[in-house]
């Protein structure tokens, strides 16, 4: 199956949380060893949320945008890496963003992911730092 064949839709926590909460504990806590107190911080209510949601129903993928621009808790399930579900979600929180009239948009990129944001524009922001214990950067992209 491609990624075209996956749907990017806009949801709130309270109608998706189950859907959200699965695929960022799999990947955020279980695979990546993400503290529960850290990785639910509480913003997510107020947030808006973008899921991959494959034909069968299946959620492949999360991004959160809070209302200062920040776009973080972006998540693709380990079998939808590298199929182009990262991309939908990030081109789609862009356009949201853009449409709220947010036109600077920050995140703190694992430093592993480093390319897969500067392909789509974004740049590094000062040097690297732990978060949850995993290297990152700060990033900006504007339009």
């Amino acid at each position: 199956m491609s990624c075209g064949e996956v749907e990017i839709r806009e949801v709130t926590w309270l109608e998706a949380e189950d859907q959200l909460r699965l695929i960022r504990t799999q990947v955020f806590i279980v695979e990546q060893g993400v503290p529960e107190d850290m990785e639910w911080d509480g913003f997510d209510s107020e947030a808006v949320h973008l899921l991959a949601v494959l034909p069968d129903g299946t959620v492949a993928g999360t991004v959160r945008l809070l209302e200062d621009g920040h776009v973080g808790r972006m998540a693709v399930v380990n079998e939808w890496r590298n199929r182009g579900v990262g991309r939908a979600l990030l081109a789609t929180v862009l356009d949201i963003a853009s449409k709220k009239g947010v036109h600077r948009i920050v995140l703190n990129a694992q430093t592993s992911a480093l390319g897969f944001y500067e392909k789509v524009g974004f740049q590094r922001v000062g040097g690297e730092f732990l978060d949850a214990g995993i290297p990152h950067y700060r990033m900006i992209y504007r339009r």
